[in-house]
């Protein structure tokens, strides 16, 4: 089973097949080479440090959404700048 990470692109180095992305307000230098060219604004799915799916904005919330009612579950709690890492309120 892989568990993919919803992830906000922030800044993109494209000769290095690499972008930064901000996830529940936590910033992570991933690979991007399985995806091929992104741009900052968009939204990938991320596994153990490479984008392997790019999402648009909509599903990129259900995912973050799932993940935080999944932690809540656990007894985790909110997660600090989840609600930002998409943009909604």
């Amino acid at each position: 089973m892989c568990l993919g990470i919803p992830g906000a692109v922030v800044e993109v180095t494209p000769e290095e097949h690499a972008a930064v992305i901000e996830t529940f307000g936590i910033k992570q230098r991933i690979s991007t080479f399985l995806v091929g060219d992104v741009n900052p604004g968009e939204y990938v799915i991320v596994h153990t440090g490479y984008a392997i799916e790019k999402v648009d904005m909509e599903e990129a919330r259900e995912r973050i959404k799932l993940w935080e009612e999944l932690l809540a579950h656990e007894g985790v709690g909110e997660i600090p700048g989840s609600r930002d890492s998409t943009g909604a309120d």
